[in-house]
């Protein structure tokens, strides 16, 4: 079976869990003056559950497959895949949700897109930089004052 049926097989099994526990375990709870609303705390999980099973059972079935190309993963060579670049982007998302906290949102989010597109092989600095302060910035003023979720912007050391 080809990768990326085995990597359909097991997100069939998470979606599996997910709709599982969506369906079931979640309403169980609901307060009865929410039992008679349209639309539930678990109406989102209970979507994606059914979209995720239904594009597993397609990438399962071959329904999306064409003639082979050359372009395809071949799990038998991932040796000569940038490998390196995807752990070290795993590593850094990592470093990313540890930092967030104590070293506010501001700093952390614009060190995790310099670093990523360094990572990633850009070498202008400057427009790294810049981007990445752009986007951050645009970020934290849309949760922070558009939606009203509180995120540190500064580390606690500097009043954040």
């Amino acid at each position: 079976m080809a990768l990326d049926r085995w990597i359909a097989l097991i997100l069939l099994g998470i979606c599996l869990v997910y709709g599982y526990t969506a369906w079931f375990t979640m309403d169980a709870g609901l307060a009865p003056f929410m039992q008679r609303n349209p639309i539930w705390p678990s109406t989102f999980p209970k979507v994606l559950s059914l979209l995720g099973i239904a594009a597993c059972l397609i990438i399962l079935s071959g329904v999306e497959k064409s003639e082979p190309k050359e372009a395809e993963i071949d799990y038998r060579r991932l040796h000569e895949y940038k490998l390196g670049q995807a752990l070290m982007l795993l590593g850094l998302m990592v470093a990313y949700a540890l930092c967030l906290r104590p070293v506010g949102f501001l700093f952390s989010t614009t060190a995790f897109l310099f670093l990523g597109a360094f990572i990633l092989g850009e070498r202008k600095w400057l427009l790294m930089i810049s981007v990445a302060l752009i986007a951050t910035m645009i970020v934290w003023y849309l949760v922070q004052q558009v939606l009203g979720i509180y995120m540190r912007p500064l580390p606690g050391m500097l009043g954040g």
